[in-house]
């Protein structure tokens, strides 16, 4: 027969973690006390978080004008938004931490930070429209605008000769 046992899972549980209830295992041999259950967690995988101990990832797509200018950007969480300053000139890769917005440990009230990673999105399929303002905003640029760009170039030119 099927039976239902209420069983309290704490918050930042994780995967492999045993959980124990007591007297709700098998019956007792010759009539002894019913034995402890355990449950083994396995945490299934979240669409948004990878999850490293109490501290969470989240890749954030950027549009690429956002990662130039910087601003605000809103960052999703496990409670809900919140925002996060996105300095002007921010690159692909780079990681931004929120503190306390992680997993919450099993063992106090300290709780993990989540690790916002940015992927600058270039845009794709430009009218004539766009790609000529594009082109003229690249007329503009220096070697200053784009340093890791200048930096290779110069570093490979003797093998772009």
């Amino acid at each position: 027969k099927d039976v239902q046992i209420a069983l309290r899972v704490p918050a930042g549980v994780d995967s492999d973690t045993q959980l124990r209830s007591t007297g709700n295992g098998d019956a007792g041999v010759h009539g002894g006390e019913t034995g402890d259950l355990y449950v083994h967690i396995e945490v299934k995988p979240h669409d948004i978080f990878t999850r490293d101990g109490m501290d969470l990832h989240c890749t954030m797509p950027v549009a690429f004008m956002e990662a130039a200018l910087g601003g605000e950007m809103t960052v999703p969480t496990l409670e809900g938004p919140t925002k996060l300053k996105l300095p002007t000139g921010t690159q692909s890769n780079t990681i931004f931490r929120v503190r306390g917005k992680g997993m919450p440990s099993l063992k106090g009230s300290r709780r993990g930070d989540l690790m916002v990673e940015v992927q600058v999105e270039t845009p794709t399929r430009l009218s004539s429209g766009q790609e000529k303002a594009l082109k003229a905003f690249c007329a503009e640029l220096k070697d200053s605008n784009q340093p890791e760009v200048a930096d290779f170039r110069k570093r490979a030119a003797r093998y772009l000769k």
